[in-house]
């Protein structure tokens, strides 16, 4: 069954020699969304939406080789300094000196990264199933061949037997509770990448490609808060452990939730994120919300 993907609105930010795609709407303070493996902006819109509602101006980016925005053929393009850069670049382009950043997944990593790279430009970071990348060296390979494999397998049977795959995970088991036609749209919007684009971003900044970044950590002067869902073990551990690292570092974790929150429970992440938001400064323990 096809699933219809409305008109996007938004607009080609020019970087020079890439193109980078944007939607930019609402008024107040600035607010970047970025999405994860596989998405878009799209993914983000009822996020953008509830924020708006709240007197936010938000920009979602689809990432390099995703959603609407180009997707070159030079790896060194999906680099994750080369992500980071871009998104920076962008983000001044639009006027914006002083910006909130929400990442989920691959965007949560790129979130960090930025935050590390561009203190003056990022006020706080808040990410939902992200990682600082993979600091043990054997783990890291391990990893870089199991994306190598990956890539290979996108390009050698085309988007729409991946995106099945990719949906079938035990990861996203957990998004059994989210109805059908949200999973039919996500689904809809995967299938609109293109496979080099998707092969390149996991050959470039996957996890075990890009460089970890825990030992900078420590010095991350933005306020952070980690989200993960409480049926993702793995990455509720992975978040404790990056609040150990980060000074002003919070974690949440969100109940009846897998790795992703946003799609699983959204309003229990809007309250996080408002809450967030309003006082970035950490509190509290953790806590399932």
């Amino acid at each position: 069954m096809s699933v219809a993907v409305p008109c996007v609105p938004g607009r080609r930010i020019d970087l020079g020699d890439l193109h980078l795609h944007a939607i930019d709407e609402g008024h107040g303070p600035p607010i970047a969304l970025l999405h994860g493996f596989t998405g878009s902006s799209e993914n983000l819109e009822e996020l953008a939406r509830g924020l708006r509602d709240d007197g936010r101006r938000t920009v979602r980016l689809d990432l390099v080789g995703h959603g609407l925005s180009d997707a070159p053929e030079e790896i060194d393009r999906y680099r994750m300094e080369a992500c980071v850069a871009d998104v920076a670049h962008a983000l001044q382009i639009l006027g914006l000196e002083r910006v909130d950043l929400f990442g989920y997944s691959m965007g949560g990593r790129v979130a960090l990264a930025l935050a590390l790279a561009r203190p003056d430009l990022v006020r706080s970071v808040a990410t939902v199933g992200a990682t600082a990348g993979i600091a043990a060296p054997a783990l890291r390979a391990a990893r870089i061949e199991a994306d190598e494999k990956l890539a290979d397998s996108i390009l050698r049977d085309g988007i729409g037997t991946f995106v099945e795959h990719w949906m079938a995970q035990p990861l996203f088991a957990t998004q059994r509770r989210v109805p059908q036609a949200v999973l039919d749209r996500e689904r809809a919007l995967r299938l609109g990448n293109r496979p080099h684009g998707l092969a390149l971003s996991l050959r470039g900044m996957g996890s075990g490609a890009q460089p970890p970044l825990h030992d900078a950590l420590a010095s991350l002067r933005a306020p952070a808060l980690l989200v993960a869902g409480a049926e993702d073990p793995k990455f509720v551990a992975i978040a404790r452990d990056l609040a150990n690292r980060i000074p002003l570092a919070r974690v949440r974790v969100v109940a009846s939730a897998g790795h992703a929150v946003q799609l699983e429970q959204p309003d229990a992440l809007s309250r996080l994120l408002r809450s967030f938001l309003e006082n970035p400064h950490p509190y509290g323990e953790d806590h399932e919300s």
